[in-house]
């Protein structure tokens, strides 16, 4: 078979278990082809060798089983990075680019003789959020932290890989960071109700729990990181969350709670309410 028809055989199958068929058979088939997805359109009538069929073959079965195609890969862009992801973390989604897009716009460029922004990537996973801000403002000393080991080695070779410098730290929470404090601390926490039934469909039954379900409504992690953030803030300090689209109300109360002003809450691409960030005196 060439590649064209490959393509719409696997879209055929795909379809059953994916939102996007056809673009899940072409990354697949590039990968295994070692070859940007634009070459399967300039060579559609090419034949792969045996080797690659039998590795796209392979990696067709297993997402046809669920698992997600950046484990399959390896790989998950964000914000036009290249991140290397693995079933120790979440794989980052488009909609946590709203974290990294509300901090560029809070803290503009510096002047030279301005102290560096202090950021906390808090619970960073694959360092998404961290090395996106390192990536486009070197000048910032960015600390990342997360209570998984294995997801802080994956972060740190995604560092090494985009060259950019960033201080990992093994903290579960704010265990490790003690004395320290920061002008901003970020977190993409778990939000999801523990007994939510969408957490055994689909691909999120192969990442790790503990970095999607907190609690019996999805805010013990949220509750904790508002009440112990403003010891690890400096003055007019800023904590950034992100959240569920339905926990609008219930995340603006705990920052109300917990001292924060300048409230703000900020929407996904779909008008959905995803961020919430607060300041402290």
């Amino acid at each position: 078979m060439d590649i064209r028809q490959l393509i719409e055989s696997a879209s055929q199958q795909l379809s059953t278990i994916s939102d996007s068929p056809r673009l899940d058979a072409e990354i697949l088939l590039a990968h295994s082809l070692g070859k940007a997805r634009s070459y399967l359109l300039t060579w559609p009538e090419n034949t792969p060798l045996q080797a690659q069929l039998q590795q796209f073959q392979q990696l067709l079965q297993q997402r046809l089983q669920g698992h997600p195609i950046a484990h399959l890969t390896g790989e998950r862009e964000f914000w036009s990075l290249p991140l290397q992801v693995s079933p120790d973390t979440l794989i980052p989604r488009p909609d946590t680019e709203l974290m990294v897009e509300q901090i560029l716009a809070h803290y503009p460029t510096r002047h030279p003789t301005e102290a560096p922004i202090q950021l906390l990537d808090l619970g960073t996973g694959s360092g998404a959020i961290a090395l996106a801000l390192a990536h486009e403002r070197p000048s910032w000393q960015i600390s990342a932290s997360d209570r998984s080991e294995a997801a802080l080695q994956v972060a740190q070779r995604n560092a090494e890989r985009l060259g950019v410098s960033v201080e990992f730290i093994h903290s579960d929470w704010f265990s490790a960071l003690q004395g320290r404090t920061f002008d901003v601390i970020a977190s993409n926490p778990p939000y999801i109700p523990q007994s939510d039934p969408h957490l055994s469909q689909g691909d999120v039954r192969f990442e790790p729990l503990s970095a999607l379900a907190s609690g019996d409504d999805g805010l013990d992690a949220i509750r904790h990181i508002c009440a112990t953030a403003p010891g690890f803030l400096k003055p007019g300090g800023q904590l950034f969350i992100e959240h569920g689209y339905d926990q609008k109300t219930e995340v603006n109360d705990i920052f109300h709670k917990n001292h924060f002003h300048s409230i703000q809450q900020h929407h996904d691409l779909s008008g959905n309410p995803r961020l919430t960030s607060g300041k402290i005196n």
